[in-house]
């Protein structure tokens, strides 16, 4: 037993000799893999560094050969430094005596344009009293024209007066009353009715009504007629007869044919209001074509049936026994206005409206004494000269065509109208037979009054209101053409008496219309090229702010039409 232990003990210690021979052989093969790994790392350097020195000598080689081209460049570009040299001592003599002959041809430039100015100045001396010239040209051709035009007149009213005075001469030496005083009261005339308020007379008083009854009526009324107004023509055109204590006319304009003249003859039929047309004649040049004159042979005031309408309708100056009549209305409407010259025949009668007192303070005369009318008639001695009132129960309209034969609207009718432009229409609609005749009630000026609205009626739309007549004062300032005060208390006028839908008042629609109807009128002459961003800027107000992309469109197709002459011109807007 126990030798075999030791046999066992001398055994492991035999394993354990090999054990530890097998470590070290071990380990030193791991001394040489780890060498191995070194060389090879060390190799694969080396074969890198051995790249790198390849490229770097074939960029040395690269650089060598580039420098080589770089010396010849250097050789060259010495020898034209050289050329070069030599050329511009040449060209510095050359500049020498450029500059030699500038400063000769600058002085002789000066001169030159010392004596253009001194030409250019005396061509614009000549220019503007060319212009000048051609304009009092054109005034003096116009006022010889109008000179020549009353000369025929004043030739055939003399030749008439020589007859009548031949004729009173006859009769006062056959009667023997050579110098007597004329018989009977010379307003006789003026004193009977007119056609329009004998009819309006015998109309029976229309029930009290609302005023969106009154438009349905009038609406339908229209269409019985086949007539196809859009609503908001009709509704602007009523709103501007609303609002005739601020805004004293509407004016429809256009080509003929579009309806101009029907709209208010067919609109009065329908609301119950008189109306009166007045056929404006080429030859009027003065305020008596409008409410007649006084005849010195006869000793008679020849009215027209216009002055013996507003004498009628007046309650301060009128007859007693027209009291029922004055609560009426009627309408007025001068037909083809612009056939003469407006200023001539109108502009007095214009001034007069425009000077009437507030609605319902009309009663003293001293408030009235500056809007009354004074007829063209001798006054006896001690007696004071016989005057009507234009009251506010008569309401004012204008046509007006637009062609050659016809006069532009001054800017003093322009500042105080309502223009309706009317459109070329895109298409020809096909005539309907007429339907049945309007109605013959008429509507009483109290039912009128009480549809009439202040502007403080318009409650909480005020503050939008006013955000957008500021945005259009400062957008009319940019054009050249500010807003007065005056106009902005007429479009506040409008806004509120324009047709509500409701409680709310129609703000937007009303705001554009005021556009369409009082600011672009103002923009005539504009020039379009200068004012083109300023136009853009109101055309997007309109689309933008009023919701009108209609009235946008027509401002946009206006500018354009206006740009062969350069001057803007407004040429209506057309609405479904």
């Amino acid at each position: 037993m126990r030798r075999e232990t030791e046999e066992a003990h001398g055994t492991l210690a035999e394993a354990r000799r090999e054990l530890d021979e097998v470590d070290r052989e071990l380990a030193a093969r791991r001394d040489e893999l780890d060498h191995a790994k070194r060389v090879a790392a060390d190799v694969e350097t080396l074969t890198e560094r051995r790249r790198d020195l390849e490229d770097e000598v074939r960029r040395l080689r690269e650089q060598a050969v580039e420098l080589d081209g770089l010396v010849r460049r250097e050789a060259e570009l010495r020898d034209r430094a050289e050329t070069l040299e030599r050329d511009l001592a040449r060209r510095e003599g050359e500049a020498e005596a450029s500059r030699n002959r500038r400063h000769e041809a600058e002085a002789a430039a000066k001169t030159a344009e010392a004596a253009l100015a001194d030409r250019r100045a005396e061509l614009e001396t000549a220019a503007a009293e060319a212009q000048v010239a051609r304009h009092e040209s054109r005034r003096l051709a116009e006022e010889t024209e109008t000179a020549e035009a009353k000369l025929r007149s004043l030739h055939a009213e003399a030749e008439t007066l020589k007859a009548l005075i031949a004729q009173a001469s006859k009769e006062a030496a056959r009667r023997g009353e050579a110098g007597a005083e004329p018989a009977g009261d010379p307003l006789d005339e003026l004193k009977t009715h007119p056609p329009v308020l004998r009819d309006l007379s015998g109309r029976e008083t229309r029930a009290r009504e609302t005023e969106a009854e009154a438009l349905q009526r009038v609406a339908s009324h229209l269409k019985n007629l086949g007539l196809d107004y859009p609503r908001r023509v009709l509704h602007a055109f009523h709103t501007a007869m609303k609002v005739n204590d601020t805004t004293q006319m509407a004016v429809l304009a256009g080509i003929s044919g579009t309806g101009k003249s029907q709209l208010p003859r067919r609109y009065a039929e329908a609301m119950g209001i008189g109306f009166l047309q007045v056929s404006v004649q080429p030859r009027w040049d003065s305020p008596q074509d409008l409410m007649g004159f006084y005849n010195y042979i006869e000793g008679r005031f020849r009215p027209t049936d216009m002055a013996r309408a507003l004498y009628h309708l007046d309650a301060w100056n009128g007859p007693e026994e027209s009291r029922e009549l004055q609560d009426r209305m009627l309408l007025v409407l001068l037909d083809e206005m612009n056939l003469a010259r407006v200023e001539y025949y109108f502009s007095d009668f214009l001034s007069r409206l425009e000077n009437r007192p507030p609605r319902g303070h009309a009663d003293k005369p001293e408030a009235r004494k500056d809007a009354e009318l004074e007829l063209d008639m001798p006054v006896p001695k001690g007696q004071s000269a016989h005057r009507i009132f234009p009251g506010y129960n008569v309401l004012f309209a204008g046509t007006m065509n637009e062609d050659e034969s016809t006069q532009s609207l001054s800017d003093k009718v322009v500042d105080r109208a309502n223009l309706l432009r009317f459109a070329a229409p895109k298409t020809i609609a096909t005539p309907r037979a007429a339907g049945a005749a309007g109605p013959s009630e008429a509507i009483s000026r109290k039912v009128w009054e009480a549809w009439l609205r202040e502007p403080s009626t318009l409650g909480g739309a005020d503050e939008a209101v006013g955000r957008r007549l500021e945005r259009l004062v400062e957008l009319m300032r940019g054009l050249g053409r500010p807003i007065g005060h005056r106009l902005g208390r007429a479009i506040m006028a409008y806004v509120a008496n324009y047709p509500r839908e409701g409680e709310r008042p129609a703000v937007d629609a009303a705001i554009a219309d005021q556009v369409e109807m009082r600011l672009l009128p103002k923009l005539r002459g504009v020039e379009v090229e200068l004012a083109g961003n300023a136009l853009e800027q109101l055309r997007d107000f309109v689309e933008r702010d009023l919701s009108d992309p209609v009235l946008a469109q027509a401002i946009t197709d206006s500018v354009d039409a206006s740009r062969d002459t350069g001057q803007f011109a407004w040429r209506g807007v057309g609405r479904e």
